[in-house]
């Protein structure tokens, strides 16, 4: 059943969620592009990572963790997970029509702008890179540039990264693993497609400094979700024009970790609060 949308005001919250702490690469984004705004993030960690769950069980976790921070007053809402939002978007636009809903995909129309050597390597999970809406959106673009988009299934590096392991050694060897092979067959731009990826992108970069032969651009779309956001606020007439912030944190799982990511990642120490959703 469509829910129904409820009046908002500029004073209500913007939600964002992913399935773990790399949502958080998104929110620094937002914060620095909307400082006054009043931001609700929730990890459904306890459900971590999405990205080997079937589409069905990602759609039904999205529409419950979107049904919940929309119940908190949410006036809109950031999917800043890739799985997430090549799985359950549609659902989620489906069950709150007319709420501004804002989601990420990977930065293959950017990719594609910066490569010179014509191939650029996309690293994301693999339910990413199975994705309809992704291999739809690869097709459409490399018929239009003649780029080539080389897919490298990045598995068990959420996983490494939701540790904390941001450059441990052996986060650095499974990076190793999977941005080598892409350098050897010559891209140039690497497209970080996965919203925990940004939060290793000192170790990739290091990679790419031993293997590379020339220069490699990296793209992570957070800032793009961000200016897309402000936009459909400032459309919509919700955009909070001045005052001090509130940041709020929920996840399924220990609510002292994820706080421990706000530090860690962010250096910030919002209040965050341990829920059951679904």
């Amino acid at each position: 059943m469509t829910q129904p949308v409820h009046p908002t005001s500029v004073d209500a919250p913007i939600g964002i969620f992913d399935s773990g702490v790399g949502g958080l690469s998104v929110l620094r984004h937002i914060h620095a592009q909307l400082p006054h705004e009043h931001l609700t993030y929730f990890a459904d960690t306890a459900y971590a990572p999405y990205g080997g769950r079937s589409e069905e069980s990602i759609i039904e976790r999205s529409l419950a963790v979107a049904g919940f921070l929309f119940g908190q007053g949410a006036k809109a809402l950031v999917v800043a997970c890739n799985t997430a939002t090549v799985s359950a978007i549609k659902a989620i636009r489906a069950e709150w029509p007319g709420m501004p809903i804002v989601g990420v995909e990977p930065g293959l129309k950017p990719g594609a702008a910066a490569t010179q050597s014509g191939k650029v390597g996309v690293l994301a999970t693999d339910r990413t890179l199975r994705g309809e809406k992704l291999l739809q959106l690869r097709d459409q673009i490399a018929a239009a540039t003649g780029a080539q988009f080389l897919l490298q299934p990045c598995v068990g590096l959420v996983d490494r990264i939701e540790l904390g392991e941001l450059a441990s050694a052996e986060t650095a060897a499974m990076l190793e693993q999977f941005v080598v092979p892409l350098l050897e067959q010559g891209a140039d731009t690497l497209v970080l497609g996965c919203t925990h990826y940004p939060f290793v992108e000192d170790v990739i970069r290091q990679v790419v400094a031993s293997h590379a032969t020339g220069p490699v651009t990296l793209i992570d779309t957070g800032d793009a979700v961000a200016r897309q956001l402000a936009r459909l606020l400032e459309g919509a007439g919700l955009l909070r024009p001045a005052g001090t912030p509130q940041l709020r944190g929920y996840t399924t799982a220990d609510a002292a970790t994820l706080a421990a990511a706000f530090r860690g990642l962010l250096g910030l120490t919002p209040q965050v609060e341990s829920v059951t959703v679904g």
